[in-house]
């Protein structure tokens, strides 16, 4: 495995992860949106248009853009009272200590943002921030978010966590991230002693392809859970990627195995560049409903969309009960009158 990640298009042409004839429609991709890709990953690509080259190698259709995409596809600037935070919701806030990540997917919904610009949140940012938690008693849990909040190191991640820990009202601390995944490496046993407080922390780990989970991605997610990290999945449902049930039902079942609850199936946010990705919602819910039956209950995900605006998150999974509630369909498609009449129970 080489040593260092993929960042511009000349490593992405030495690395045969795209053509010549590929090359400047890709600098202009580049140009605008940040590329990386971790060794690990790179491991994992065993053609660029497989399951896992399509999430993290750029191609051209990044320059289209489509007229209900925008640079703020979920609604986060307006709901940023102090720089670091973002409160939608009343009881927990996003804290977002750094915009870099190990990689950078091709479809993130915060790719005007991250990558570019200062790193971590300076000391007087960073401080403004846990006072402006400190402040709002209603705030019951932060969310660590980004970029990817564990690629900061263990010595620097630590006095944060220390410093939420303190704060009576926060009861939850959560990471949403990329890293046992992507950059396995760098769950070592300081970071998993660095989560390990009085208040409960949460992991998130995203991932949307069994074939990202390698074997060092497997052992990076055993040193959470046997470091007593509890962990959670979230997915983002996407176009040649893992839009067949096949494919999903492989993925949740290699996250159950390896101790991680699918949590969230994303659908596509409307991030510019990415409508190559994006299935319907009614596809969605097809897919959903054609796991409902095939796999167990630990298995499947919350099929949700992040309403754009702000509004925050909803269910959109199948519905299995009629208008009138009268009739429930079951997992094989029959209906049942419900509830049952008593010659029918």
């Amino acid at each position: 495995m080489g040593q260092r990640s993929t960042r511009t298009p000349k490593d992405l042409l030495a690395a045969k992860l795209i053509d010549e004839d590929d090359l400047q429609a890709v600098a202009d991709v580049a140009q605008r949106y940040a590329v990386s890709i971790t060794p690990a990953i790179q491991d994992l690509i065993f053609e660029p248009d497989d399951g896992v080259g399509r999430q993290f190698v750029p191609t051209s259709l990044e320059l289209i853009t489509t007229p209900e995409e925008n640079d703020d596809p979920i609604g986060d600037d307006p709901f940023t009272p102090v720089k670091g935070i973002t409160h939608r919701y009343p009881d927990r806030v996003l804290f977002k200590p750094v915009h870099v990540c190990p990689v950078y997917c091709r479809f993130c919904f915060r790719r005007e943002v991250v990558g570019p610009g200062d790193q971590m949140l300076k000391d007087q940012s960073l401080e403004a921030a846990l006072d402006y938690i400190r402040a709002h008693p209603r705030i019951w849990e932060v969310i660590f978010t980004g970029g990817d909040p564990l690629i900061v190191a263990p010595t620097k991640l630590r006095p944060m966590l220390e410093a939420l820990d303190a704060i009576e009202h926060v009861k939850v601390i959560r990471f949403h991230t990329r890293v046992p995944v992507v950059d396995p490496r760098r769950v070592t046993q300081d970071l998993v002693e660095a989560l390990q407080l009085s208040t409960p922390v949460w992991v998130v780990v995203h991932t949307n392809h069994s074939q990202e989970i390698g074997d060092d991605a497997r052992a990076a997610l055993a040193r959470l859970v046997d470091g007593g990290i509890p962990l959670v999945s979230q997915t983002v449902l996407l176009k040649g990627v893992n839009d067949t049930p096949e494919v999903l039902e492989d993925l949740f079942r290699t996250l159950i195995v390896n101790r991680v609850k699918p949590y969230y199936l994303h659908q596509g946010d409307l991030a510019k560049g990415t409508s190559h990705f994006r299935t319907t919602i009614a596809e969605g819910q097809q897919l959903m409903r054609s796991l409902r039956g095939r796999v167990s209950g630990m298995c499947q995900p919350t099929y949700v969309l992040d309403i754009p605006g702000g509004h925050g998150k909803v269910p959109i999974g199948p519905v299995y009960l009629s208008e009138d509630a009268a009739r429930v369909t079951d997992p094989w498609g029959e209906e049942h009158v419900y509830p049952p009449k008593p010659d029918d129970a």
